[in-house]
């Protein structure tokens, strides 16, 4: 399978969904570079991995992003996980469906820093529950949350990446 490159060749302000693809469930996050910061907006679920197109579609139309970022699910060693495939598939899926860029990128330990941010934010159950952004929201839990806040970190770390590669302007 053609791997998914990490960035676009030109450089310009853009817009992002990001998603963290599993299996079960599909957490999504939506960022711009102009300011390099990422939301958690969705938790899709899927079935064997396939989310419900029309799910995904609606985000699209909501958010309105120039690019679609994939976390690929590396090894700690580096080494390709066996999920690695299937995320590449499903990014290559989105570009094929909606027409946009897809981009990879390295996911490791983003799950781990997602639940380690909902755990030290005491107020994210009520931020939750106030929240009408859940495009699956039959009691969201905490394991649910962790898939869209490791989308929103995936896409915070890309986008950080993005703007240090980001040509040097002359002062």
């Amino acid at each position: 399978m053609t791997p998914l490159d990490s960035f676009p060749q030109q450089h310009k302000q853009l817009s992002a969904l990001a998603f963290d693809y599993g299996t079960q469930r599909i957490g999504v996050a939506y960022g711009q570079s102009l300011t390099g910061t990422a939301q958690a907006v969705a938790v899709i679920r899927a079935r064997d991995g396939v989310p419900d197109w029309g799910d995904v579609a609606a985000l699209i139309d909501r958010w309105q992003p120039d690019v679609f970022v994939v976390g690929l699910p590396y090894n700690l060693d580096g080494s390709e996980s066996p999920l690695m495939l299937r995320a590449m598939k499903f990014g290559h899926r989105l570009n094929g469906r909606f027409h946009k860029p897809s981009f990879g990128f390295d996911e490791r330990l983003s799950s781990v820093e997602a639940a380690e941010r909902i755990i030290n934010d005491a107020d994210w159950e009520s931020s939750r529950r106030l929240s009408s952004r859940r495009t699956s929201g039959h009691g969201a839990g905490k394991k649910q949350a962790i898939d869209d806040v490791a989308a929103q970190i995936i896409l915070e770390n890309w986008l950080a990446e993005f703007a240090r590669r980001a040509p040097k302007e002359d002062t």
